[in-house]
């Protein structure tokens, strides 16, 4: 009789460790899932910030920050969709200014994109270089776009818009004036010919890329 006695007063202490232990381990896995949870966010947290500082996007324009290809630049990869020899493939440009920077540049008015293009330059923009890229560089856009593009120092703005008119000359400061129906002045102070060219090529891109995403 004493014996079954001391078992029934045994028996709810088992119970009591039994539930604490539960208790505990219950609580051990409430603080690992929580740790991954966190490593998990963390790792999110971290693969967006590295994202944010390699991909630039100007209106809807998506650039990608490249330090390979040029040893100690660093250049800004955007693409256009071409088709060669009936297969489809991506065009790259590349560009020295910061695109989020270079759109601050003011652009008074709006693009007209024509299949004829005048290119003309009051001065020669030399400018250590730069002048000799950044018109390179929006003479090879035009090209991709499939436009025309010719120097010709006695044509003018045309008033009835049936090609676009471009004249890069010097002003008091960097910026973009349209002057008629498809007549564009890029100005350029101090030498900017790079920021201003490639302002007029960013703008460029944010019409190519509204149009095709509308057909």
């Amino acid at each position: 009789m004493e014996k079954e006695d001391k078992e029934k007063i045994n028996e709810p202490e088992e119970k009591t460790v039994s539930k604490n232990q539960l208790k505990k381990e219950k609580k051990i896995f409430l603080i690992i899932v929580l740790m991954m949870v966190g490593f998990a966010a963390l790792f999110g947290a971290f693969y967006l910030i590295s994202d944010s500082f390699n991909h630039l996007n100007v209106e809807d324009v998506k650039f990608t920050v490249d330090k390979t290809t040029m040893t100690g630049m660093t250049l800004y990869r955007t693409s256009l969709p071409v088709t060669v020899k009936r297969a489809k493939a991506d065009y790259n440009f590349w560009l020295r200014g910061n695109p989020d920077k270079t759109n601050k540049i003011p652009f008074n008015g709006s693009l007209e994109m024509m299949k004829n293009v005048v290119l003309n330059q009051t001065e020669n923009f030399n400018c250590n270089g730069d002048g000799i890229i950044g018109v390179a560089n929006l003479l090879k856009l035009y090209s991709v776009l499939g436009a025309n593009v010719i120097s010709d120092s006695n044509a003018t703005c045309d008033a009835e818009g049936r090609y676009v008119f471009i004249n890069i000359k010097h002003g008091n400061e960097t910026r973009i004036d349209q002057i008629g129906k498809a007549c564009y002045e890029i100005q350029v102070n101090n030498c900017e010919i790079l920021p201003a060219t490639e302002r007029f090529m960013i703008e460029n891109l944010i019409e190519t890329n509204k149009y095709l995403e509308e057909n």
